[in-house]
C-alpha cells in the first residue's frame, strides 16, 4: 500500500516530515497517557495499601490495593468504545487531544485526593472514580496513537511505525519510575504524607508539553479518504461498535486473545514485580532504578521487535515471543525474587526487554491490520483492551496466587511463586493459540474494507 497525499503535505520531503512528527507525536502521546496510568500502578504497590485501606492487613491491602488498579484496566474497553467511534467517525486527532486531557486532569486529582485516615471510606471510592476515568483515556489513546502512525506510514514500516505508540508505554513507565523514585528517598513519614503526591501533580505539565506537540500533527491521510467516500455516497454510517462486531467479530476475538500474553507480563512487571523485589529485603529506591534501567533499554527493543516483524511476520515473531516467555517464566521469578539488586536488574531486563518486548513489539500492527479503516479506531482500540482487561488483574491475581503460595511453602524461598509462574505461562500460551489462528497481516491494503482472512 502507498500513502495518499494530504493536501496539507504536498511533496515528499513535507510528507517525510510529517511522518517523523506524527511518530513523535505518537510516541510522547503514549509516553504521558503511560506516565499517569502507571504510576498508579507503582504507587499502587508501594503508597495506597496504607493510606487508603489501612484498616486491612498487609497482603490484604496490598490485594485492595492492586485490585482498584485492576479497575482502571476494567473501564479500558468502554473507553476503547467510546473514543473508537469518536475517532472512526470525527477523526484520530480530535480524540486523542480529549483523551490526552482527561487523564492530565484525573492524575493531577489522585494527587490532590484526601486519605481515608481524612475522610473515611470516601478516600478509596473517589480513588476507583478517578481511576475509571484514567482507563476510560488510556483506552482512548492507545488505539489513535498507533493508527495515527501506522496510517501515515510506508507500507514496509508499518510494524516498527505503529510500534510508537508501544514504545511510549515503556517511556512512561521510566518517567514514572524515575520521579517516583526520587520521591522513595525521603524519610517515609514525609513520603506517605505528601512525597507521593508530588509525581501525580506533576502531570499537568507534561499534558500541557503533549497537546504542543499534537495539535500540530495532520490527520491520518486514510481517514480523510474515508470520509471522502462517505461523503461521495451520502450514506448515512452507522455506529463504530455496530461495524465490528458485524463485519469483524472474529479478528476482534482473535486480536484480544493474542494480546493477553504481552500485556499480562506488563502488569505483572509494572506492578506484582516491584512488591516481589521489595519484599525479598531489597529497597523501594533499588528496585525502582532496576526498573527504570530495564525501561530504557524497553524501548529499543519493543522497536526491534516490531522491525523484525516487517520482515518476518507479525505472526512468527509473536509465536517465537510467547515459546520463549513460557521457557523463561520461572528463571525470571528467581532472578527477581532473589534479594540481589544485580539479580533483580537482571530480571527486569529479561521480563521487559526480552519477553515482554518479544510479544509486545508486533502488537499495535499486528491488531490494526486486522481492521478496515471505516471502523479500525474501534476495533483495534478495543480489542487491545480487552486483552489488556484480562493483563489488568494480572497483579491482583498474583498477589493472591503469592499469598496462596506463600501459606503452602513451609520456606520464604522462589517456590512460593510458582502459581504466579503458571499465570504467566498460561497467558503466554493464549497469545500463542490465539495468533495460530490467524493469518498474516502485514501485507494487507489498509484500505480494504473486508474482513481479513482467518484460518
Amino acid at each position: 500500500m502507498t500513502v495518499k497525499s494530504d493536501p496539507a503535505v504536498p511533496d515528499e520531503k513535507a510528507r517525510e516530515r510529517e511522518y517523523r512528527r506524527v511518530l513523535s507525536s505518537s510516541f510522547l502521546g503514549s509516553a504521558i497517557e503511560y506516565y499517569d496510568f502507571l504510576l498508579y500502578g507503582t504507587a499502587a504497590s508501594l503508597v495506597f495499601g496504607p493510606l487508603f485501606f489501612s484498616n486491612q492487613g498487609e497482603a490484604v491491602a496490598l490485594a485492595a490495593s492492586f485490585a482498584t488498579f485492576a479497575v482502571g484496566y476494567l473501564a479500558r474497553p468502554l473507553g476503547g468504545i467510546i473514543f473508537g467511534h469518536l475517532g472512526d467517525r470525527i477523526g484520530r486527532k480530535a480524540t486523542l487531544v480529549t483523551t490526552m486531557v482527561m487523564m492530565g486532569v484525573a492524575s493531577c486529582l489522585i494527587g490532590l485526593l484526601p486519605t481515608s485516615a481524612q475522610i473515611g471510606a470516601a478516600a478509596p471510592i473517589l480513588l476507583v472514580v478517578l481511576r475509571i476515568v484514567q482507563g476510560l483515556a488510556v483506552g482512548g489513546e492507545w488505539g489513535g496513537a498507533a493508527l495515527m502512525a501506522l496510517e501515515h506510514s510506508p507500507a514496509k514500516k508499518r510494524g516498527f511505525s505503529a510500534s510508537f505508540a508501544n514504545m511510549g508505554g515503556p517511556a512512561g513507565a521510566l518517567m514514572a519510575t524515575l520521579v517516583f523514585a526520587a520521591f522513595t528517598t525521603l524519610p517515609r513519614e514525609q513520603f506517605l504524607s505528601w512525597g507521593w503526591r508530588i509525581p501525580f501533580l506533576l502531570s499537568a505539565l507534561l499534558v500541557v508539553v503533549g497537546l504542543f506537540i499534537r495539535l500540530k500533527v495532520s490527520e491520518s491521510p486514510l481517514f480523510l479518504e474515508a470520509q471522502k467516500r462517505a461523503a461521495e455516497k451520502k450514506a448515512d454510517r452507522e455506529i463504530a461498535l455496530f461495524t465490528v462486531l458485524r463485519k469483524f467479530r472474529k479478528p476482534l476475538l482473535l486480536a484480544a486473545t493474542a494480546a493477553v500474553g504481552a500485556l499480562a507480563f506488563q502488569t505483572f512487571m509494572a506492578t506484582f514485580a516491584i512488591s516481589m523485589a521489595t519484599g525479598t529485603g531489597v529497597s523501594a529506591t533499588a528496585v525502582l532504578l532496576c526498573k527504570s534501567a530495564a525501561a530504557l533499554v524497553h524501548i529499543f527493543t519493543i522497536g526491534y521487535f516490531a522491525h523484525l516483524s516487517d520482515r518476518l511476520g507479525r505472526r512468527s515473531v509473536l509465536i517465537a515471543g510467547g515459546v520463549v516467555s513460557i521457557v523463561l517464566t520461572y528463571p525470571l521469578l528467581m532472578l527477581l525474587g532473589s534479594g540481589s539488586v544485580a539479580l533483580v536488574l537482571a530480571g527486569f531486563i529479561l521480563g521487559n526487554s526480552l519477553l515482554q518486548a518479544s510479544m509486545y513489539g508486533p502488537l499495535a500492527a499486528y491488531v490494526s491490520e486486522m481492521f478496515g479503516t471505516d471502523a479500525r479506531y474501534t476495533g483495534a482500540g478495543l480489542a487491545y483492551q480487552l486483552g489488556a482487561t484480562v493483563g489488568g488483574f494480572t497483579p491482583f491475581i498474583a498477589a493472591s496466587l503469592w499469598d496462596l503460595g506463600r501459606n503452602n511453602v513451609a520456606d520464604s524461598g522462589w517456590q512460593q511463586f510458582s502459581m504466579v509462574g503458571l499465570y504467566l505461562i498460561g497467558a503466554a500460551v493464549v497469545t500463542i493459540v490465539a495468533v495460530s489462528f490467524g493469518r498474516e497481516t502485514k501485507d494487507r491494503d489498509l484500505d480494504d474494507n473486508a474482513e481479513p482472512a482467518t484460518r
